[in-house]
């Protein structure tokens, strides 16, 4: 393994998007992860559709790949005993232990962070969850958009007098889980390196997401009126920063700075507009204007002008010419391409060309890595505590 997080061992015991993300950043970047799942059909995501040609069936899912190349795979029972005891070892032998269990799982198993930490005082234990521990909704079932819901962000996003609009990509679960429990781990890290000591990271989707309104929950609690959809002046409220419909689709203004603003009005010859950057009835005299002219038109305009103007891309055209990489799937009949790990170190390079797991390739190899002999495998499988 290679990369600036080469030597850090994680154990996943999570399933779909938003563990499954932030333990693939950890992989991609050069930690070891092991994906811990059940004796059943292991992670949904496993079988969710479309899958790659030729590929072992458990491991033939793209969007299964796509979080969990570069990962092993151990499939554990945590509900009998001997299935415990085998997570009891494992965590003596990890940095990290990332799950998604409701709040208490894991203690009924008795494999709670307060015995983990018994065993492993270093350990970091981060729960992704969409309430956290603690508070009135933590026993609440959710998904992405429940986690937008009562966090305030999907209240606030669409047009005015419209209905909420979801977003396309998942916000909670991505930026409010999988990348606040990076931040986590990484911090709790860093400061173990300080105190010797583990900790545990209570990371509530929810409340992950809630921060991203950090300015606008300010302007709100001093005072500054009840913001409303379509009226933030980020979100649809400001004539210089919004979308428009163009003759062939749709462009993106984002003049925010007086500068790009004045750039535009030049552009366009209407130098009656300078005064007007911050005023929201602007949009209405930009709109004909902006019907006027196809995609790459604007985009010509704006290589000449510079004034922050951009065509709204489909995702054939955003990934024409995104960074991609190859993954060789053991039988897939081509290389699966996927998108390329986001972060580019100078030194030490990420790495997203390495295959997902099938379910439970590694069983036998991680349990003899933690001393279990053929005879005490074969009897772990009797058990119905591996399989």
């Amino acid at each position: 393994m290679s990369g600036p997080l080469a030597g850090l061992r994680v154990l996943d015991l999570t399933r779909l998007l938003p563990g499954g993300f932030c333990s693939l950043m950890l992989a991609d970047y050069g930690a070891e992860v092991l994906k811990v799942e059940d004796t059943g059909p292991g992670d949904y995501l496993r079988w969710w559709p479309p899958l790659v040609d030729g590929a072992e069936p458990s491991a033939a899912s793209a969007p299964f790949l796509s979080l969990n190349r570069g990962k092993r795979s151990l499939r554990l029972n945590l509900k009998v005993k001997e299935g415990a005891e085998v997570l009891l070892a494992l965590a003596r032998e990890h940095d990290v232990l990332i799950e998604s269990f409701r709040p208490g799982v894991l203690d009924r198993l008795g494999v709670g962070y307060e015995r983990l930490r018994a065993e492993n005082p270093r350990l970091v234990h981060c729960a992704i969850t969409g309430y956290g521990q603690a508070g009135a909704e933590r026993d609440t079932a959710g998904h992405d958009l429940n986690y937008l819901a009562l966090g305030g962000l999907l209240g606030l996003t669409g047009e005015p007098g419209g209905p909420p609009v979801a977003p396309a990509g998942q916000v909670a679960d991505l930026g409010g889980g999988a990348l606040m429990a990076l931040f986590g781990i990484l911090a709790a890290l860093h400061e173990r390196e300080r105190s010797g000591a583990g900790q545990y990271v209570d990371v509530s989707m929810t409340r992950g997401a809630q921060s991203w309104l950090a300015a606008v929950a300010a302007a709100f609690l001093a005072g500054g009126g009840l913001p409303r959809r379509g009226g933030l002046e980020l979100a649809g409220g400001l004539g210089c920063y919004r979308p428009y419909r163009c003759a062939d689709g749709w462009v993106a203004l984002a003049a925010l700075e007086l500068k790009f603003w004045r750039a535009l009005c030049v552009g366009l010859e209407r130098e009656d507009l300078r005064e007007r950057h911050l005023d929201p009835a602007v949009a209405g005299e930009l709109a004909p204007l902006f019907l006027a002219r196809t995609r790459a038109e604007w985009a010509a305009f704006d290589a000449e002008h510079g004034c922050c103007l951009s065509p709204v891309r489909d995702l054939d055209e955003a990934l024409a010419d995104a960074p991609l990489v190859q993954v060789d799937q053991p039988g897939a009949a081509a290389p699966v391409r996927l998108l390329a790990p986001p972060l580019e170190f100078s030194r030490t390079p990420g790495d997203g060309t390495r295959p997902g797991p099938a379910l439970g390739a590694d069983t036998d190899a991680v349990l003899a890595g933690l001393g279990y002999d053929r005879a005490a495998i074969a009897a772990l499988r009797a058990a119905g505590a591996v399989a």
